[in-house]
């Protein structure tokens, strides 16, 4: 799968990735590298998240509604206005 020139996946390398409203519902992106990405508005609804690294990432207005976030760092992320439904945050 590809967004904005970007390969999306597990374990992808993402950091810095511009990723600003993209349409990635149930995409896996178990272990990706999504430091300091922008996100912001991405529709991440149902998406496989776990041990993914959002440090200092833009979630901003993000719709993560039943996402699996499990054991995802999320130190630094901006959750403002995210929508976090249903996520696994355990």
């Amino acid at each position: 799968m590809e967004a904005n020139g970007y390969e999306i996946g597990p374990g992808a390398d993402l950091k810095g990735a511009d990723l600003k409203g993209v349409h990635l519902r149930g995409a896996n992106l178990i272990g990706a590298n999504l430091t300091e990405a922008d996100l912001s508005g991405a529709n991440l609804e149902e998406a496989h998240l776990r041990w993914a690294h959002f440090t200092g990432a833009d979630l901003t207005g993000a719709n993560l509604e039943r996402a699996y976030l499990d054991l995802a760092t999320l130190r630094g992320a901006d959750l403002h206005g995210a929508i976090l439904a249903g996520a696994d945050l355990h």
